[in-house]
């Protein structure tokens, strides 16, 4: 069974977030239809393509988040098609846009507008630092995209190594944790339309999420009224718990239980540290000299030594990069590599697959990212249709 396989999403965003929460919500079974300007999502032009952009309508990173969608290419400076797209708003449960503030209503479709046509309506937005509906602020309207979110909220900060400069996170963090919390907005404004009938605005601030995501720094500030500092690939609060040298690459290695220290230091045959430094405190006080212990013993073994060594015992792991991801039996046995068609490709590409995981719902990849405006006579059809019920008094949404 599809989950929400019985909902409609209007996806009107573009570039990442956005598209991210509406994909969440395609995985989970919903008609989402991608309600896309002239000329498409712009980051259907971006790389990486397989072989030739010229002859692939969208490449990577567009298939990748746009997966299982229907799309619609509609003009909403025009009458024309500002009336198509009511028509849709009409048989649609959520909406979701990540424009500039103030953009919807220059089109004359604010959330407003739609929610006399729709009462049941959830309409969802995402921008850098949020919307005036439920908290203003001067900042609304500015542009805004990961990179400023990260530097903002201080993961810039605090990410990288010591000696370095403040590094954003290498992966658009910003963007994907704002998409997750729109998609959990709105299945809470759903379930709560499920009692009362009534829709309602959901508004996600990028900036928000990162403040949130960043919960450490803020109750370290708060307790402590210091700034927390980069510690590389190290634990401010939890030693050890870092990355170490081996002979052919790095492992991680997580201790937190005094039990945990116990037993890390009898593999290393030195047992006498596991009981001077048994309390964390104690280990974070003396975290330098500690390490470099750790580190000598790491660094005369080969990364499968040191895991052999602590595996089942101390939570572990090499230092991987997306070769071995793509080579780790558990990643393809948990269905996190997927393959799709790609139009103008004659061989499948692989995209990343849904982490959520059900026992009496189907989650998952529902098919390749849609041409552009690929779906537009079937979804005219189906207005079609709906009008001539209505017409004939008979039926209804």
């Amino acid at each position: 069974m599809d989950v929400c396989s019985d909902l409609r999403v209007l996806d009107l965003t573009r570039i990442l977030g956005g598209p991210y929460a509406t994909m969440l919500l395609a995985d989970l079974g919903a008609d989402v239809v991608k309600v896309e300007p002239p000329g498409g999502d712009p980051v259907r032009r971006t790389p990486p393509f397989y072989a030739d952009s010229e002859s692939e309508p969208y490449g990577g990173y567009f298939m990748s988040i746009n997966r299982g969608k229907r799309s619609i290419e509609l003009d909403l400076t025009t009458d024309t098609d500002q009336e198509l797209f009511l028509s849709l708003v009409e048989t649609a449960d959520v909406v979701v846009e990540n424009f500039q503030t103030g953009t919807m209503e220059r089109f004359g479709l604010e959330y407003e507008r739609l929610k006399e046509l729709n009462p049941g309506l959830i309409y969802a937005s995402i921008r850098g630092f949020g919307d005036p509906r439920t908290v203003p602020t001067d900042r609304q309207g500015d542009p805004v995209y990961d990179i400023v979110v990260q530097a903002l909220s201080g993961v810039m900060q605090i990410n990288g190594q010591p000696d370095d400069p403040p590094t954003k996170f290498g992966i658009g963090i910003g963007d994907l944790f704002a998409g997750v919390m729109c998609t959990v907005g709105v299945l809470a404004a759903l379930h709560q339309r499920d009692q009362t009938g009534e829709g309602q605005y959901v508004d996600i601030s990028m900036y928000d999420c990162m403040v949130s995501l960043c919960e450490r720094t803020i109750y370290q500030y708060s307790y402590e009224g210091t700034v927390p500092a980069r510690y590389g690939n190290a634990h401010p609060l939890l030693f050890p718990y870092d990355a170490f040298e081996t002979k052919d690459g790095l492992v991680v290695i997580g201790v937190i239980s005094g039990a945990q220290w116990t037993t890390l230091c009898e593999v290393m045959g030195l047992p006498e540290l596991g009981a001077a430094y048994a309390d964390q405190e104690h280990r974070n006080a003396n975290r330098e000299m500690l390490r470099e212990i750790i580190a000598e013993w790491t660094r005369r073994r080969t990364s499968e030594e040191v895991l052999a060594a602590l595996e089942g015992e101390i939570p572990c792991a090499p230092v991987q990069d997306v070769t071995d991801v793509f080579a780790d039996p558990v990643v393809r046995e948990r269905g996190m590599l997927v393959e799709v068609d790609q139009p103008g490709v004659d061989v499948p590409l692989t995209i990343a697959g849904n982490p959520i995981k059900m026992t009496g719902s189907a989650v998952g990849v529902r098919g390749r990212a849609p041409l552009l405006d690929e779906h537009r006579e079937e979804l005219l059809a189906t207005l079609q249709l709906r009008a001539d019920v209505a017409s004939t008094g008979t039926g209804k949404r």
